[in-house]
């Protein structure tokens, strides 16, 4: 009997991100095509001003496991990310900001350290020595 393919949730939360929403999905579709899971696609509009929940909606056209929470005000990234984990129905759930903030390269690395038995992983970012002092902060 074949084995049920594991799947992943990833949770966007996203605040203003009519641009960069389609070029963020396409980046990490990018970056698990090729990984054996099926994903599914959490986006908590969190009450933006813009079109980003119609940009959302447009993705979701193309694709079924593309979801869309929209709230109807901005109560802070925190509600959207906890939102969209209450809605996850994966193996697992990984949050990438919007904003480009969480490279799409580490999703593979996380699903690694999650199969490895961590039950909840965190992504440290390091600074490059000629970052100023306030975007260290």
């Amino acid at each position: 009997m074949p084995r049920r393919l594991q799947t992943i949730s990833i949770v966007i939360p996203v605040f203003n991100e009519a641009r960069n929403a389609p070029l963020l999905h396409r980046e990490i579709l990018a970056h698990v095509k090729k990984l054996p899971y099926k994903f599914e696609f959490i986006y908590v509009d969190d009450g933006s001003r813009d079109f980003s929940s119609e940009a959302i909606e447009e993705l979701a056209k193309s694709q079924q496991n593309i979801h869309l929470i929209q709230f109807s005000r901005n109560f802070g990234k925190e509600a959207a990310v906890s939102a969209g984990l209450h809605a996850a129905k994966g193996d697992a759930a990984l949050i990438i900001d919007a904003d480009f903030q969480h490279p799409p390269s580490l999703i593979a690395d996380f699903i690694k350290k999650w199969k490895a038995g961590a039950d909840v992983t965190v992504g440290i970012r390091r600074y490059s020595a000629g970052e100023s002092w306030f975007k260290r902060f």
